[in-house]
């Protein structure tokens, strides 16, 4: 998968340059909130537990000041990635100790036929391995930045 195919997966109403929340807990909130308020997920409810669930596993941090939540959920009909920006930073449990920045959430329905779910958590990670386009991602304020980054 290249780098512009996730450009598919995101939406502009799941897009936070400046999120509110002051706590991990606040932050998935508003995630799934955004999901919930572009028609995207039904039930946020029901995200909002298996996400905390798949928490409990262990953290989602990959560290450098990045988290992705994610899980599979009956109230995704696809893979979806919703991004949210905290310049103040969020405590997340990463094993490096530092406070998370850059959160991308992503949902998955339990099955789907083309298994995109994978390949989609794995480019992210390989995107953000990279220190320079991990700042990139920081000074984004609009989808169109967001999008022309993925792009390049």
């Amino acid at each position: 998968m290249e780098k512009p195919e996730l450009i598919s997966y995101f939406n502009e109403a799941t897009f936070i340059p400046a999120l509110q929340s002051r706590s991990k807990d606040a932050a998935l909130d508003e995630l799934v909130n955004c999901f919930v308020s572009a028609g995207l997920v039904r039930n946020g409810a029901i995200v909002l537990e298996m996400i905390k669930r798949r928490e409990e596993l262990g953290s989602t941090a990959i560290n450098h000041g990045i988290a992705i939540p994610h899980g599979r959920t009956t109230a995704a009909a696809d893979v979806m990635i919703a991004f949210g920006y905290s310049k103040r930073g969020l405590t997340w449990g990463a094993m490096d100790g530092k406070p998370v920045h850059l959160i991308f959430m992503v949902l998955a329905p339990p099955q789907e036929q083309n298994n995109k779910y994978l390949p989609v958590l794995g480019r992210l990670v390989e995107v953000l391995s990279h220190p320079a386009e991990r700042e990139k991602f920081t000074q984004v304020t609009t989808f169109a930045e967001f999008t022309n980054l993925l792009k390049s």
